[in-house]
């Protein structure tokens, strides 16, 4: 369990979230263009109509001129595609990658990632490596980002007791006034929270107490990547859904179906 109280993390009512809810405008044209580039691979384009990359990094408030951290990029580079090329010119891109030596999936897509930026170095040569490992390392130096992104990976931190630490690293790379951009697989609201979160969905709520008990504040969520076909309830968990499809052909057809979970994305500031 993480180390904030329990009663904190119930305290944000849903009306009070859709309330505060912010709209995404997808009107950066450079964006556009490099989301449709010839530099994005077919197995990454092919899922923007369940990802929404511009309407969910114009959420966030990506600019060109921005320095950004990336949390755990994965293998495929899936943002970092889009990212790198986005921000070459006058910006400045971090990508964190996990500890290899905490686990073999992390071992091999962190080998992934190395050989598919460094095939490419037109394309990835200004990328700066570092490593997310809890509150351990630097991610950046101190204040000195703009905005951390990290995409569906707060579920895999919460069974670990690792999410804390990990927002504690972030709050520390971010400079006073910059952005945390948040996106992962959304609990429903009448059911508690696993304290494992063995189906891979997080409540909105409990989010919220996390992020904020290591000094960030909520400042809104976008409904861009919303998903209502998605009803959480699978044998597998969300990875019953794509793009993971654990039970493989077992009622593979209603699965594509529905497709991509239902997501929440939160904006978070560093006061």
């Amino acid at each position: 369990m993480n180390s904030y109280p329990l009663c904190l993390r119930y305290t944000f009512a849903a009306s009070m979230l859709v309330a505060i809810t912010v709209p995404a405008h997808a009107d950066d044209t450079k964006l556009a263009s490099l989301i449709a580039g010839p530099q994005r691979s077919a197995s990454n384009s092919v899922r923007d109509p369940y990802r929404h990359p511009a309407g969910t990094l114009e959420f966030f408030g990506l600019k060109d001129n921005m320095t950004v951290v990336e949390i755990w990029p994965g293998g495929s580079g899936w943002w970092t595609e889009i990212l790198a090329p986005y921000l070459a010119d006058h910006g400045k891109l971090y990508e964190a990658l996990p500890n290899p030596a905490n686990s073999d999936e992390a071992k091999m897509g962190n080998a992934a990632f190395v050989k598919k930026t460094e095939a490419a170095p037109a394309l990835y040569g200004k990328i700066v490596t570092t490593t997310l490992d809890g509150d351990k390392d630097k991610i950046a130096p101190d204040n000195s980002a703009d905005m951390v992104l990290t995409f569906r990976n707060l579920h895999d931190w919460v069974p670990q007791d690792a999410a804390a630490p990990a927002l504690r690293a972030m709050f520390k790379a971010l400079k006073p006034g910059g952005v945390l951009g948040v996106e992962d697989h959304r609990a429903a609201t009448d059911k508690p929270q696993d304290p494992k979160a063995a189906s891979g969905y997080l409540r909105e709520d409990y989010t919220i107490a996390l992020v904020e008990s290591v000094g960030f504040k909520f400042i809104g969520k976008s409904e861009v990547n919303a998903n209502p076909k998605d009803t959480k309830d699978y044998s597998a968990g969300v990875w019953t859904l794509p793009p993971t499809l654990r039970l493989k052909d077992q009622d593979r057809a209603q699965y594509v179906a529905i497709g991509e979970s239902d997501r929440y994305t939160m904006k978070f500031v560093k006061p």
